[in-house]
Parts: structure tokens; C-alpha cells; sequence
């Protein structure tokens, strides 16, 4: 009896409030049957056993009720013994209530209780990134009257809370809320409502095993019995060689990115046009302007290069046919459908409308410039890490034949990466990044680019800390010398970014923010995914920032329009501009991306056009016959491939 007593206490406060229920039942039955057993004429005046029975239940719950009470002595000394038990009772009870309602509370600071939500957006995981998706799901769902953004982390829920209130203090109408629970765990993952999710995002942790928690995550999420459709789930792994393991735990329920060839083909592109990265930075975010599909109904029948200038607010960049496929840049006689999608830079899918009248353009200022004939590049690489024997290979494939680049770090690295190249030559400089005397002997009026690697082998912080002192260096190196060299920087902190805008450095990559804004983006519309792997992809159509005398006569009165028809007649689509004047000034050092089509513009020497292009080559017009517009007729480039 005993064991069986101390199993239900052991059950918790709903226990103990029925064991004080039944003591106070037990102890107004036995003062009752005492009251009318022994002093009946008492029994008579308080309405019988029904009476004794009131009375003794209102002295049990309020002992202050007996001070007026009359009759003999055994009565008022039943009464005075329900009184005394009930003080016992009472204070049993609100110890319990108490103790109880704090651990309740306890247990929901905890999060650990189960979410309610049905359309709300999932992310598993917690790490630096998930300040930059927050702020960046804030920032999509401004135009939604209600939506939700749920963490999932092995974390203090109000620990995850304070961070998040104290780094984006506005969140708008989007809910925040945080559960705190392992993403490893299959019980875990069932407190945030997965079958009614919009959408989930697994973050990478961080720890040398990122990439394994990634994996098992997927894994429980394609083997769980998913009740109606499945949510949108995107995930990213840091190690390229990981990237087949995941994708094979994934299935068909998600979508896996690779981190690191990402951030590599970023670092590549960067480094051979100066502004490249912050024109991605703005595409891949929610503030300014980013990519939307257009339902292309209205425009069935015309050709892409029609549409280029057929919006009023919005440049279109490429197609999405009615199959999934996707064309960025099609050739500009390309017929658009019924039913494919119009895939459009703008600020934002509301603001998306077609002009009523087509914007003039001025035909005089366009030139017919000559293209710049290719050179081959020399390039320094500054430091070494993981990604460097990348980004060699695929730099081996952009620059022309003859081309030299040279490793300064403190150790030769493994020259398994030299096999197969055909364009570059590469070199090996000793140098220790952080000493001014050692850049010095580098020799770097000979070079046209320079990029800086972080180290892998130290902390990511000190890392960044040591990459600021090898910019300072550099920066003051060449205003001293006069050397026109660009800087592309990699770094691991985007707080770290901001600091090191004083060096004036070309280009920043931090890979962490550029995939958080890419997994953002493609849990709002993964169709995406293949507009930005193609961006990404030296073959096809990429971003390229060329010299504006290619396009504009230098210092004509013109408009963007006229840019976009220059572009157009060279089968490129511009989708913005750059001025030489502003860039050194954050945050878009001199980017417009979906300028005004009829504001005036005029561009100089040193200004550039953005424009999605098979080459980074400007070439000069290409006469052809006339449109019926009155246009020169579009030039098939062969669309993507």
C-alpha cells in the first residue's frame, strides 16, 4: 500500500490536489456522522446531516466561518477539529498550487511545450546565420498581414529570445517563437507542428561535424510519415564532399545546397569585377531588389526581348516555361508563353506592373564602342585555406590562356590542384600576410587582382582579425604606389565586414551571410534554385559589370531605357548600373539594380552597366534588321546554352 501511495504522489501536482480532495471528503464525512451520532438536538437546528455537512465543507475551505457558531460543547469541538484540519488542507493546497504552477511555468521558459501554427516557417538549428533569416523573413513577409517563424534549437529558449530581441528589436507582424529541443531528436522535432509548416530550413551548426547533424536531420525528416503535403525544406552542408551523402538523406523531400562551392564561385567571380558582390548581396536579399516570377499570360506571344522594356516598375531576366525549365538571358527572340513565368527583378512581387506606353529611348547616345580585347590576368592570392584549390580550378576556366597566379602564404600548399589546368600558370610566394615588409617583397604593382583568404586553421573571429590588418596593409600600399590592383576579401563575420569598410577593399565575401540569404530566398520560392545555380555557373548567362562607353556615349543625356536597348542589341539584359563616383560609399558603393527606365541618366568613363551576359566581353553593336517598333532586331545568342 505503501509503494502504491508513493506511486501516485510521484505523479505530480494534478496527484496531490485529488489526495487533499479525498482528505477533505474523508474528513466532513466523519465530523458529519459524529455531529448527528452525538448531539442531535444541534443536528435539528443546522438543518440536519445536510446542514452539518455545509457547514463542515465552508470551515474546511475557510476556517475564519466558525466564529459565530452556537451549541454545545461536543458540537463546537467537532466544528473546531474540521476547522483545524481544513487550516491543514487549505495550506496543503496552495502549497501544491504553487509549487505547481511554478514548475509549469519553468517548463514553458523551457519550450518545450507543443506548437500551434498551421503556414509558419521552420528553422532547425541555431548559429550566427539565423539572426541574418530572420531578419530576412521579417523583411519578406512585411506585406503579410500574419506570419510565423518557429526556432527549433538545443538552446535556453529565453537565452534564444534575449538574442534575437536584442538584435532585431523590430520584427514587425512576423511572430517569433523559439522551442528548445535537439533537431536530432524525432520527439523534439514533433513540438513544431512539421505536417502544417509553409516551409523548413536546416541550418549547419557549428563544430567541425556540421555537415553530420545536417545529414541525420534530413535523414528523420524523409523517414517521418508526413500527414497532407510536405513543407518546402531546404538545407545547406559547409564540405563539398559531404554534398552526395546529403542529398541522398534528403530525397525528394528536400533541397541541399553546397555551401562551399557557392562561397568559391562568389570569391571567382568577385574577383575579376569590382561591385559584383554587392549586386548579389541585394539580389539574394529581401531589402531592394530581388527575383519574382511573373505570370507571363498578358506577354503570351511576344518575344523576351520585347519584354525588357514592358514593365513599368521591374526589369524581366529570363523564364520559367511551363515544364520547370529555365532560361536566364534566352536569346532575344525567344517567344514567351501562355503559360510560362516572366522572371523579374524587382523591389518587391506587388510592386510588379506592365507599362501602358513603351518608355523613349535616345538612339544617339548609344555607341557602337569596340569591344576591349581580352588580356591574360595575373592574380595574387593571398593565404590559404580549404577553398583555395578551388577556387584555382575553376579561375582556370574563366581567364584566358597564359594567365599567372601566385599563392604568398606562410607554407607551400599541396600541388595536387596543378593537374589539369590549361590556362593558368601557377606560383608559390613564402609570405606572412600580416608583416608589411613581407607584402612589400610580393611585388604588387605586377599584379591586377588580389584575393585574401581567411585561415582555417584559427578561430573564426581571430581569423577576420588578422585578415583587417593584411587589408590595411594593402590598402596603404597602393595609395602609396599608385597600383590599380583590386582587392577581393573572404570573411567569416559579417559584424567583421563592417569594420573592415574603412580599407576600401573592392569586395567582401562572407560565406555564411550569402547562404543565409540564398536558403531564405529558396524557402520563399525554391523554383529559384535554378535561376541562381545558373548565375552561379561559368557556363551560360552570368552578372558582369562592364565599362558604360560600351553602351552610352560618355556623358550623353540619356535614360535607362536606352541602356537596356544598348544591352539588348548586344543579347544582354542590363538590370542596373554602377558609378565610379560612389564606390566607395556603403552600403551599395555605387549599385542601382531596376533603376527608373525615363529618369535621365548619364554615365562616365568609369562607370559600369550590370548586365547578364555569356561573356565578359563588350562587344560592339550587331546591325540587323528593324523590328516592328522601329527596333534593331534581336540578336539569338543561343539563350542559356
Amino acid at each position: 500500500m505503501r509503494y502504491w501511495f508513493d506511486g501516485t504522489m510521484d505523479r505530480g501536482t494534478p496527484a496531490l490536489i485529488g489526495w487533499l480532495g479525498l482528505t477533505s471528503v474523508a474528513l466532513i464525512a466523519v465530523v458529519t456522522v459524529l455531529v448527528v451520532v452525538f448531539t442531535n438536538s444541534d443536528t435539528e437546528k443546522n438543518g440536519g446531516w445536510l446542514g452539518v455537512a455545509w457547514m463542515s465543507l465552508l470551515r474546511t475551505l475557510d476556517p475564519g466561518t466558525m466564529g459565530g457558531d452556537t451549541g454545545g460543547p461536543v458540537f463546537l469541538g467537532l466544528m473546531l477539529a474540521v476547522t483545524l484540519g481544513g487550516i491543514f488542507i487549505v495550506s496543503a493546497l496552495i502549497g501544491v498550487l504553487t509549487t505547481g504552477l511554478e514548475a509549469r511555468i519553468q517548463e514553458l521558459r523551457k519550450g518545450k511545450s507543443r506548437l500551434i501554427e498551421r503556414g509558419h516557417t521552420i528553422v532547425l538549428g541555431w548559429s550566427e546565420q539565423v539572426f541574418t533569416v530572420i531578419a530576412e523573413l521579417v523583411e519578406a513577409n512585411q506585406s503579410e498581414r500574419r506570419s510565423c517563424v518557429v526556432i527549433l534549437a538545443d538552446r535556453d529558449k529565453v537565452e534564444m529570445e534575449d538574442a534575437i530581441r536584442r538584435r532585431i528589436p523590430d520584427t514587425g507582424r512576423t511572430r517569433v517563437i523559439c522551442r528548445s529541443g535537439s533537431p536530432l531528436q524525432r520527439a523534439d522535432l514533433e513540438l513544431v507542428s512539421l505536417d502544417a509548416a509553409k516551409s523548413v530550413m536546416v541550418l549547419p551548426p557549428v563544430g567541425d561535424d556540421s555537415d553530420t547533424d545536417v545529414i541525420k536531420v534530413l535523414l528523420l525528416l524523409n523517414s517521418r510519415r508526413w500527414k497532407g503535403a510536405l513543407p518546402n525544406i531546404v538545407a545547406a552542408v559547409q564540405s563539398s564532399p559531404n554534398l552526395a551523402a546529403a542529398r541522398l538523406a534528403a530525397g525528394e523531400t528536400a533541397l541541399v545546397i553546397d555551401a562551399d562551392d557557392i562561397a568559391v564561385r562568389l570569391i571567382v567571380q568577385s574577383h575579376r569585377q569590382s561591385g559584383l558582390s554587392t549586386v548579389f548581396d541585394e539580389l539574394l536579399s529581401f531589402v531592394g531588389n530581388e527575383i519574382y516570377p511573373y505570370p507571363a499570360a498578358a506577354l503570351a506571344g511576344t518575344t523576351y526581348g520585347e519584354a525588357l522594356n514592358g514593365f513599368d516598375l521591374g526589369i524581366p531576366v529570363g523564364l520559367r516555361r511551363s515544364d520547370g525549365e529555365v532560361l536566364v538571358n534566352p536569346a532575344m527572340d525567344t517567344v514567351i508563353g501562355s503559360d510560362d513565368d516572366v522572371l523579374v527583378v524587382a523591389e518587391d512581387d506587388l510592386l510588379m506592373r506592365l507599362a501602358d506606353t513603351r518608355p523613349a529611348i535616345v538612339e544617339s547616345a548609344i555607341t557602337s564602342a569596340p569591344g576591349q580585347a581580352s588580356v591574360p590576368d595575373r592574380t595574387l592570392v593571398i593565404g590559404w585555406n580549404s577553398r583555395g584549390a578551388k577556387i584555382i580550378r575553376l579561375l582556370d576556366r574563366l581567364v584566358e590562356p597564359d594567365s599567372l597566379i601566385d599563392i604568398a602564404a606562410p607554407r607551400r600548399p599541396d600541388e595536387d590542384f596543378r593537374q589539369g589546368l590549361e590556362n593558368l600558370t601557377v606560383g608559390y610566394r613564402p609570405c606572412e600576410p600580416t608583416l608589411r615588409p613581407s607584402l612589400e617583397s610580393l611585388g604588387l604593382d605586377d599584379y591586377r587582382h588580389i584575393i585574401v583568404l581567411t585561415d582555417d586553421d584559427i578561430a573564426p573571429e581571430r581569423a577576420d582579425d588578422r585578415t583587417l590588418v593584411t587589408l590595411l596593409h594593402l590598402r596603404d600600399i597602393a595609395v602609396r604606389s599608385g597600383s590599380p590592383y583590386s582587392i577581393v576579401t573572404e570573411m567569416n563575420s559579417d559584424a567583421n565586414r563592417e569594420i573592415a569598410q574603412v580599407t576600401k577593399a573592392d569586395d567582401f565575401i562572407v560565406s555564411t551571410k550569402v547562404i543565409s540569404l540564398l536558403l531564405t530566398q529558396l524557402v520563399e520560392d525554391r523554383g529559384l534554385y535554378a535561376v541562381f545555380t545558373d548565375l552561379f555557373d561559368p557556363e551560360g548567362s552570368e552578372i558582369y559589370l562592364k565599362p558604360a562607353p560600351g553602351y552610352l556615349t560618355p556623358g550623353t543625356p540619356a535614360n535607362f531605357a536606352t541602356v537596356i536597348e544598348a544591352a539588348r542589341q548586344r543579347g544582354e539584359t542590363a538590370i542596373g548600373y554602377r558609378l565610379a563616383r560612389h564606390s566607395d560609399e556603403p552600403p551599395t558603393y555605387g549599385v542601382f539594380l531596376n533603376p527608373a527606365k525615363t529618369a535621365p541618366l548619364s554615365l562616365s568613363e568609369g562607370d559600369t552597366v550590370v548586365v547578364l551576359a555569356e561573356d565578359g566581353r563588350v562587344t560592339a553593336n550587331l546591325p540587323g534588321p528593324r523590328d516592328e517598333h522601329g527596333e534593331g532586331a534581336a540578336v539569338s545568342r543561343g539563350g542559356r546554352r
